[in-house]
């Protein structure tokens, strides 16, 4: 599964959000040592002469795997829905044997269902039902090599069920009815389902686990207007009577219960192919609504190359039958990785203009490498969970640097590895592989996903390529259609390096925390020697002294050194040699370490780091601490950097540009000028516009301005020279936004939303209105837009205030959950703009009164009465969502 980190700037004057950094439920630090758990502190004076309360003492929280009492060997199910009541009428027919011990007993989980009846070769089985599980007894005992099957008749109701998500799936229905009964025109009626971790079971009994596994199929039957999707291969598909047809959908294969699937709408169905090393051909399709059938290539065409890049990068064929992926409506998370039949949320919906400023091809490789480690070998715990979750983050890596080369990689791997710095800053920090969590949904955290494919990168770096993939060769080989634990993972890469990595696997999956690291170093000329200072500066009461072997390059007059170390102590010293003039050092050569580091090397150092770094990560050091040089090499540093062939360390130096001076900063200019046009990156050239504001006149700039708008492809180029003529010639700047208001893009639209919230009036209220409503714009920008319509009526008059209240109580009714989750903050930001206002008329009032002008003051007494009238409808819905939240908590 894919769920997204939010980090989003509100708009100038309005308020901050609190970054969501990750999506999870509150966590609290945990130590990596045992501890014993007390009742209760208490303090027993030595004085005392009352007997000491007795120490009561617990066993630390744990979950385990869960049990296996049965093993599920085939799911067939037969369903059909009744979409006015958003209910799905089924028949179960589970085949299913005892594990090892004979029992008389199945226990399924069956969430929220009427069970009609269970039966057993056509004969009543005797049952009972909780509500969460179907307890049914086989009316004699049956052994391990008898396989049974027994047939459910049940009837499930997702919208009649209490269900509670989490910040990473923000719901746990399982089973979705989206616009069922039409009534929405901006969005097309479809069914879809979510599993992951346990909600598989809202729509058909099972032992809802992940360390259980079950071939499947499925009789889906819908009008014949439908299209359908499921795991595995579509069988038949035959009409019956009332324009009705059934789709035979059969995944032959064991997965996970989980990994179920259905999707159910008016899709266009666009098809394509990935040929599989034997010469045959597999079904890549992409399901997507009418309108996006002309963009699903653009989107999605890159899956085939990305199937036979992670084939022969694994050494195991795609094992699965076909690859279709769908995007839909209202999804409740990021992407999830159901087997062969891939969701992505209406985000995934780009034209081919916005896919020049930013793609998902991180989210669709994640979702197609869960296909091996996830699908094909599945975590047997939620514990577990980073054997699915850190494999799927890393596989961004492994595209990124096969598509878009190391840079490129190695930028995104910083960002994920903030990503975790600042999760676990904000919700505490826990090992990775998590026994002891309170919710099994706090496990899809900053450490399952971004710290996991940090831990992967180093174990590459410490095997090399050959023994890693081969490592993860043997751990798929060997676990195939199985759960497996972290355990196995350690030993498949002992088999192949033949070596003990208890000590990898100890600190960084087993323990919480991460290192962090001091380096300083003193030159001895004289016997030229350097002496490298490194301290490990974490807290060793709860993380772990580290084992860190890594690379130093040593730079000397004879050239590039490099020497391998290993960090295993609080201080350790490490001298090398060098020759001639020492010119530079760079501490964690591969730059692969998850740990903060601080390091202190002279200014020439840095610059010298910048010329002759080969990782990402060294040069944009050596660029933002080698920039600070205010010699001429300095200046000829941010110069240079503007021509870096890795587009991010150009965009950085355009931020160092105002540090340049005299002929310097004219050439800079010149150069600016170039980029603002040609640059092939959107967003260095998005940054050269914003650049130039500061060095050229206002007349040259809003020139610039119009020619960007007109001509740059570049939806986020065009938003930002809107914005900024915006702030010099607003009248302009919105008769050129008008132009492209019909514009099918989700940043166009809430870019111009963002420019009339500043500067348009009340004419441009229903455009945002629409917007919102609408379904043009998705994922995080309609936060955006709440923010924008927020920001845009502190500048309206009451009529336009009192017309969109209408839009805030949509939202709280029908919005998703991370516009639910902000439209308190932005109640309470109107609820004190309208006290201001009302203070504000009530001065005016007073003046009035004074000078007994008592037409003014009459018409000032109306607009008090229509604010205060307002502001008791928004904070009636304020409190209403106030009071919702406390009784779901």
């Amino acid at each position: 599964m894919q769920f997204y980190f939010v980090n989003k700037h509100i708009m100038q004057k309005l308020f901050l959000f609190v970054a969501v950094v990750s999506l999870t439920g509150c966590m609290i630090g945990k130590s990596s040592g045992p501890e014993v758990l007390l009742e209760e502190e208490f303090v027993v004076s030595s004085e005392s002469t009352q007997e000491p309360e007795e120490l009561l003492v617990k066993r630390p929280n744990y979950h385990p795997s869960e049990t296996i009492l049965t093993d599920l060997v085939h799911t067939k199910l037969e369903v059909n829905f009744d979409w006015e009541k958003t209910r799905m009428n089924g028949v179960a027919s589970i085949s299913a044997h005892q594990h090892f011990y004979a029992s008389d007993s199945l226990i399924l989980d069956a969430k929220g269902m009427d069970i009609n009846s269970v039966k057993m070769d056509g004969k009543n089985l005797t049952y009972s039902y909780d509500n969460s599980f179907l307890r049914i007894n086989l009316g004699r005992l049956y052994n391990r090599t008898e396989v049974y099957t027994v047939v459910i008749d049940y009837v499930a109701k997702p919208e009649e069920r209490e269900s509670k998500g989490s910040a990473a799936i923000t719901d746990a229905k399982g089973l979705y009815f989206i616009n069922p009964t039409g009534n929405d025109e901006n969005k097309m009626p479809q069914i879809w389902t979510q599993g992951e971790t346990e909600a598989s079971s809202v729509w058909f009994p099972t032992i809802d686990a992940p360390n259980a596994k079950t071939t499947q199929e499925i009789f889906i039957t819908v009008d014949n207007k439908y299209t359908t999707l499921s795991n595995g291969k579509l069988v038949s598909s035959k009409n019956i009577e009332n324009n009705k047809r059934v789709d035979h959908w059969k995944q032959e294969l064991p997965h996970a219960p989980y990994l179920f699937m259905m999707g159910i709408g008016e899709f266009k169905v666009v098809k394509d192919s990935y040929t599989r090393k034997n010469g045959t051909k597999m079904d890549v399709h992409y399901y997507v609504e009418p309108e996006w059938e002309s963009s699903a290539k653009a989107i999605f065409g890159e899956t085939p190359e990305m199937i036979r890049f992670f084939s022969e990068l694994l050494g195991v064929e795609y094992p699965w039958d076909k690859y279709h992926q769908i995007v839909v409506r209202d999804y409740v998370s990021g992407a999830m990785e159901n087997t062969g039949a891939v969701i992505f949320g209406d985000y995934a919906y780009k034209n081919e203009r916005e896919l020049l400023d930013a793609n998902d091809q991180s989210t669709i490789a994640h979702e197609l490498f869960h296909h091996w480690f996830g699908d094909l070998v599945t975590c047997e715990s939620w514990s577990n969970l980073s054997l699915n979750e850190s494999f799927a983050n890393y596989s961004q890596y492994l595209w990124d640097e096969h598509r878009y080369g190391l840079d490129e990689a190695d930028y995104n791997a910083e960002g994920e590895a903030d990503g975790y710095y600042q999760s676990a800053g904000m919700q505490g920090h826990h090992n990775l592989i998590w026994f002891d969590y309170d919710d099994k949904e706090q496990m899809f955290d900053g450490h399952s996903y971004n710290k996991g494919g940090r831990i992967l990168h180093m174990l590459r770096n410490y095997l090399g390529d050959e023994a890693f993939f081969a490592g993860m060769n043997r751990y798929l080989d060997a676990n195939k259609f199985k759960p497996a634990e972290y355990n196995q993972l350690r030993i498949a890469f002992e088999d192949i390096s033949g070596e003990d990595l208890n000590w990898f696997f100890d600190q960084w999956y087993l323990a919480s925390g991460n290192p962090s690291l001091d380096f300083e170093q003193s030159i001895d000329s004289v016997n030229n020697t350097v002496k490298i200072i490194v301290q490990q500066t974490q807290d060793l009461k709860d993380v772990p002294l580290y084992k860190l072997p890594f690379d130093i390059a040593v730079f000397d007059a004879t050239g590039k050194h490099i020497y391998p170390v290993v960090v295993d102590e609080v201080s350790e010293t490490i001298e090398l040699p060098f020759s001639g003039q020492l010119k530079g050092l760079i501490f964690d050569y591969e730059q692969m370490i998850l740990a903060p580091k601080r390091e202190n090397k002279p200014a020439e150092f840095y610059i010298h780091e910048y010329y002759n770094g080969e990782r990402y990560s060294a040069r944009k050091m050596g660029l933002m601490e080698g920039s600070r040089d205010k010699s001429q090499l300095g200046q000829q540093l941010i110069i240079d950097a503007l021509n870096d062939d890795f587009w991010h360390i150009r965009l950085l130096a355009l931020g160092k540009i105002t540090r340049l001076r005299d002929a310097n900063k004219e050439a800079a200019l010149e150069k600016v000028k170039v980029m603002a046009i040609n640059d092939a990156n959107s967003a260095v050239r998005a940054s050269a516009l914003s650049t130039l504001e500061k060095m050229l006149s206002d007349e040259e700039m809003e020139v610039l301005y119009k020619e960007r708008i007109a001509n740059d492809l570049s939806y986020s180029v065009v938003n930002t020279a809107l914005r900024s003529l915006g702030k010099k010639n607003p009248s302009e700047a919105i008769a050129l936004a008008e132009g492209l208001e019909t514009e099918k893009s989700s940043k166009m639209v809430s870019g111009i939303a963002q420019l009339y919230a500043g500067f348009a009036g009340p004419e441009k209220y229903e455009f945002i209105k629409n917007a919102i409503l609408g379904n043009t714009v998705q994922g995080f920008d309609k936060l955006g837009l709440l923010n924008s319509l927020t920001f845009y009526l502190t500048r309206q008059d009451v009529t336009v205030v009192d017309k969109a209240f209408e839009v805030y109580k949509d939202q709280s009714e029908a919005g998703s959950f991370y516009m639910s989750m902000f439209l308190p903050q932005n109640l309470t930001y109107l609820d004190g703009n309208f006290e201001s206002k009302i203070e504000d008329l009530r001065t005016e009032l007073i003046e009035h009164e004074k000078v007994e002008d008592h037409v003014s003051a009459n018409n000032v007494r109306a607009k008090i009465k229509s604010y205060e009238e307002v502001k008791s409808k928004y904070k009636a819905l304020s409190d209403a969502l106030e009071a919702e939240k406390e009784s779901a908590e």
